[in-house]
């Protein structure tokens, strides 16, 4: 496990959510602060505010992409076509890793959305046996895109 791995999956066990832990992962490459990263991440966790879509890992990842890679101010648009084929290359590999990159269905159907499902969460451990495991993947895969 790389130290942005081991970073990453530490800040999500002591309570950060997945997406969060895998943008503040790579604080010092992007310049951001520990308190800016884990601010701007914050409502993309649970698949963007527990809504199940794209995995929170994954939309973490696609911040840290953008900002390595991302069209600015003063870029061509050829910059937004590179970023997009990272983006993509990221989320298949992401996909191919985990089996989806879609929160759901990660979680097989578990609904964070009521309190039935969030105790499913944690009565079926999927806090370590399924999203620990995607922050981790997530982080491997941007230091292999690099």
């Amino acid at each position: 496990m790389s130290d942005k791995s081991y970073m990453a999956t530490e800040e999500f066990m002591s309570g950060y959510n997945c997406a969060q832990s895998v943008f503040a992962a790579f604080c010092e490459e992007t310049g951001i602060s520990d308190d800016m990263a884990l601010k701007i991440s914050c409502g993309l966790g649970g698949g963007m505010g527990r809504n199940q879509e794209v995995c929170g890992a994954v939309t973490g990842g696609i911040l840290v992409l953008g900002l390595r890679h991302g069209r600015g101010v003063n870029d061509e648009q050829s910059v937004t076509n590179f970023t997009y084929q990272k983006t993509s290359e990221f989320m298949r590999r992401f996909a191919e890793k985990n089996g989806s990159y879609i929160c759901r269905e990660l979680l097989n159907e578990c609904d964070l959305t009521t309190e039935a499902g969030q105790q499913e969460f944690k009565d079926r451990d999927m806090k370590n046996r399924i999203c620990k495991v995607c922050v981790e993947s997530a982080v491997e895969i941007l230091e292999e895109l690099e």
